[in-house]
């Protein structure tokens, strides 16, 4: 459920802890974890919060889109589907999408197609979906032979994954069958 300042209050109280405190936290308690469990878990924490516009700003403020970039460059699987997810989340607004495009995310993002994570691929879908429309040079970054090619094999893929398929017929529906 999204969020605004009236249902935040309520929900924080007078002793709760405010949201741009919390999410600080969750960002030191990662970068201060020695173990891969406890930087999955805050990662999972934060990418719950990357869908709510009520918490954007914040989760610039604070580099958590980068921070998600970051982790999905990690060897550890769990760190990439968490990492994609937050992603994912939050690149329908244009601000964040930005912050993720400045970052040089886009080619971390497609590596993610590539997963055999079925989340890590479903979330990338949904992130390339949203990210092709930022500007021409991020459609054509995405827009490549190999990566059409994949989306392309997902979109035909439906036995195997209807989810797969669904995201990647719409990707090519929007971006490839409609300016064609």
């Amino acid at each position: 459920m999204f969020t605004n300042n009236q249902r935040q209050d309520e929900r924080t109280g007078k002793t709760g802890t405010p949201r741009l405190q919390y999410l600080q936290e969750l960002v030191s308690q990662f970068q201060n974890a020695t173990d891969e469990q406890t930087k999955e878990r805050t990662v999972a924490n934060l990418a719950n919060f990357s869908y709510d516009p009520y918490n954007y700003t914040i989760l610039r403020q604070l580099n958590v889109l980068e921070l998600f970039i970051d982790c999905i460059a990690e060897p550890n699987e769990k760190l990439v589907e968490f990492g994609i997810g937050g992603i994912c989340n939050a690149c329908a607004e244009p601000k964040n999408t930005a912050t993720i495009v400045e970052a040089d995310g886009i080619p971390l993002i497609v590596k993610c197609l590539s997963s055999p994570i079925r989340n890590t691929v479903n979330y990338a879908l949904g992130a390339l979906y949203y990210i092709c429309d930022y500007n021409r040079a991020t459609r054509k970054m995405i827009l490549r032979a190999e990566v059409l090619d994949l989306i392309e094999r997902y979109a035909a893929a439906e036995t195997v994954s209807v989810s797969f398929s669904n995201l990647a017929k719409a990707f090519l529906d929007k971006h490839v069958h409609a300016s064609t």
